[in-house]
C-alpha cells in the first residue's frame, strides 16, 4: 500500500479491463478514494477490507507507507496486514470463476489463500527483472558478505562488466552479516514469491533481455514482462471545466519562451534530510537552468526568499501532481530522479534523460541500469564518492548543466529516444508485452478449465 505499487498495478487492472477480463480490486478504506477515483470509468468492482487497528508506532487511521511517520516502522505496518486475511478469504469466496490473484510482493499471506482456494497466485513488486536478478545472484551466491568495505567493489557472477558494492543494497542486505526482523519478514515475502505461479514485470523484453532470460532460466517462478504499464491508456475525458493547473500553465509559458526545463522529484517516500535540501535548493539557484521541483509540504525547509529570488526560471510545487504530464510536457528535457522504478519507465517513455540520486529500496540498482546498461541518464557526484554520499550543490549543478546542456547530456538524449520508440512498440498489438500478456492470459485460461 503505497503509492509507487499501487499505481501500477492500477494500470495492470485497466490493461486486463481492456482484454475483457473482469477485475475485483481489494483495498481498505483510507486507501479507497484514490483507487475509486482512478478507475471510476471502468467496470471494476472494489471491496474494502478494514485495516488492522492499534499497531505499535503506526498512528490510527494510516493504510499507506507515505503517510508513516518513518519508514522505519514499514515493517510492523506490513506485517499487520496478515490480520487482514480471515476477511480476504471471506470475500473472496464470494467471488465466481476467479482465475488468478495479483497480489502486492509484500502481501506474501495471499499465497496461502490462494492456495486454499486452488487459484493461482500472480505475484508483482513494481521491480524491473535487471534489479531482481542481480540481487537474486549476488545474494545467492553470498557476494555481498565477501567485500572488507561498503564501497569495495565487486564483480557479479554471471554478468563479468557489471560491478557492484554493498552500499548498492538498502538494508539489511548491505550488512556483511544481515539478521533481524526486517531480514525474516523479507525472507518470508521472497519465500512466498518462489512457490507462487508467476512474476508480472513492469517492464518490456528490448529494455533487458538478458536478465529476462538470464531470470527465467536460472530461477522460478516465471517472470512476465508485460509493460510499461503507464502506456495503458485511460479512457477517462477532462471535464469542460477542466482548468490547466498553474504548475502545467508554468511549462507551457516557458515552451513559448523556448526554455527547456529539469523536472526534479524524489518520490513519496525518500526522507531527505534538511540540510541535504538545502544543497538542492543552492545548485537549482546557482545553475541558472529552469526547473520544476516537486517536493512534499513536510520536507521542504528553505530560507524565505528561496523561491522569490528564483521565480523566473523556478516553480516548487507542494501538491499531488501528474508526473506523466510533467514529463511529457515539451519544454522538459531533463529529470533529476530517485530512480523509483515507475519514474524511470515513464522518463523512458516520454523520451526524458535522467539526472540518477539513487534514495532507497533498489533505487541504486536502478540508478545502475539507467546509467550504465541503458545509458539514458547520468548520476549525481557525491563528495566522498560513494554511491550513498552527502551531495553538495556544485557536484550537483555540475551534473545538472550536464544533463541539460553538455555533450554526455546529448548522448542520454538520443539512448532515451531509442527504448522510448521501443517502449511504445512493444505495448502495441504484436509487440513483445503484448504477446506475452496473450501467453499469460491462455496459461490462465487453460489452468481455469483444468480445475
Amino acid at each position: 500500500m503505497a503509492k509507487g505499487h499501487t499505481i501500477p498495478i492500477l494500470h495492470l487492472a485497466r490493461l486486463l479491463l481492456h482484454r475483457n477480463a473482469t477485475i475485483t480490486v481489494f483495498t481498505t478504506p483510507a486507501n479507497r478514494p484514490f483507487i475509486y477515483d482512478s478507475l471510476s470509468d471502468t467496470e471494476a468492482s472494489i471491496i474494502e477490507l478494514p485495516f488492522p487497528q492499534n499497531i505499535a508506532g503506526v498512528p490510527v487511521g494510516v493504510e499507506s507507507t507515505e503517510k508513516l511517520p518513518s519508514m522505519s516502522l514499514f515493517v510492523p505496518f506490513a506485517t499487520a496486514t496478515k490480520l487482514m486475511q480471515p476477511n480476504f478469504e471471506q470475500a473472496l469466496q464470494a467471488l465466481l470463476n476467479v482465475t488468478c490473484i495479483i497480489s502486492d510482493g509484500f502481501l506474501g499471506w495471499t499465497l496461502q489463500s490462494a492456495a486454499k482456494f486452488g487459484i493461482p497466485r500472480l505475484v508483482f513488486y513494481g521491480m524491473n527483472n535487471y534489479s531482481q536478478t542481480l540481487a537474486r545472484v549476488v545474494t545467492g551466491n553470498g557476494q555481498l558478505s565477501g567485500p572488507e568495505l561498503d564501497d569495495e567493489e565487486f564483480v557479479v557472477t554471471n554478468f563479468p562488466w557489471i560491478k557492484l558494492t554493498r552500499n548498492d543494497f538498502d538494508e539489511p542486505f548491505n550488512s556483511r552479516e544481515p539478521k533481524g526482523p526486517d531480514l525474516d519478514f523479507l525472507t518470508e515475502q521472497f519465500v512466498a514469491t518462489s512457490k507462487s505461479y508467476g512474476i508480472v514485470i513492469n517492464s518490456f523484453y528490448e529494455l533487458e533481455a538478458l536478465y529476462i532470460e538470464h531470470w527465467n532460466h536460472e530461477f522460478e517462478p516465471k517472470a512476465w514482462c508485460i509493460g510499461p504499464l503507464c502506456l495503458v491508456e485511460s479512457a477517462k475525458n477532462k471535464p469542460r471545466s477542466y482548468q490547466k493547473p498553474t504548475w502545467l500553465q508554468w511549462l507551457d509559458q516557458k515552451l513559448v519562451q523556448g526554455s527547456s526545463v529539469l523536472y526534479v522529484a524524489f518520490g513519496s517516500q525518500a526522507e531527505i534530510p534538511s540540510q541535504q535540501m538545502r544543497e538542492i535548493a543552492g545548485c537549482l539557484e546557482k545553475s541558472k537552468v529552469n526547473f520544476l521541483w516537486v517536493t512534499r509540504k513536510s520536507e521542504l525547509e528553505l530560507d524565505n526568499g528561496f523561491e522569490e529570488r528564483v521565480k523566473e526560471r523556478g516553480l516548487v510545487v507542494r501538491e499531488w501532481i501528474d508526473q506523466r504530464a510533467i514529463l511529457g510536457h515539451e519544454s522538459v528535457q531533463g529529470f533529476l530522479s530517485h530512480c523509483g522504478w515507475n519514474s524511470v519507465l515513464e522518463s523512458i517513455c516520454a523520451k526524458v534523460p535522467i539526472l540518477a540520486w539513487p534514495m532507497m529500496a533498489e533505487q541504486h540498482l536502478n540508478a545502475r541500469m539507467v546509467v550504465e546498461e541503458l545509458k539514458v541518464g547520468l548520476r549525481v557526484q557525491t563528495s566522498n564518492g560513494s554511491v550513498r554520499g552527502f551531495v553538495k550543490s556544485e557536484g550537483l549543478e555540475k551534473m545538472a548543466k550536464e544533463l541539460m546542456e553538455g555533450e554526455m547530456g546529448k548522448e542520454a538524449r538520443k539512448k532515451v529516444k531509442e527504448f522510448g520508440e521501443a517502449a511504445k512498440k512493444a505495448k502495441e498489438e504484436g509487440g513483445s508485452s503484448w504477446h506475452t500478456l496473450n501467453q499469460l492470459i491462455d496459461e490462465l485460461q487453460a489452468l481455469r478449465s483444468d480445475r
